[in-house]
């Protein structure tokens, strides 16, 4: 693992966990929408895993949000 991925996992879990909380959204019940566990969704936002193509579909759906606007670091 290069720590360019790394670094990018982490920023993308940073903007997950803004734009999860700027929707009013807890761990628990995006995990559910989701279909993932909380300690799921915990990973990815701390930037420890990132998701899979399907869960990045499913994340954005639940948040209603285009995929891009997870990648829109600051």
């Amino acid at each position: 693992m290069t720590p360019e991925s790394t670094s990018l996992k982490k920023q993308f879990g940073k903007r997950l966990q803004q734009v999860r909380s700027s929707r009013g959204l807890t761990q628990e019940e995006l995990a559910e929408k989701v279909g993932l566990t909380i300690e799921s969704i915990s990973n990815i936002e701390r930037g420890i895993h990132g998701p899979s193509f399907d869960n990045l579909e499913k994340i954005t759906t639940a948040l209603n949000v285009p995929a891009k606007s997870l990648f829109e670091f600051e």
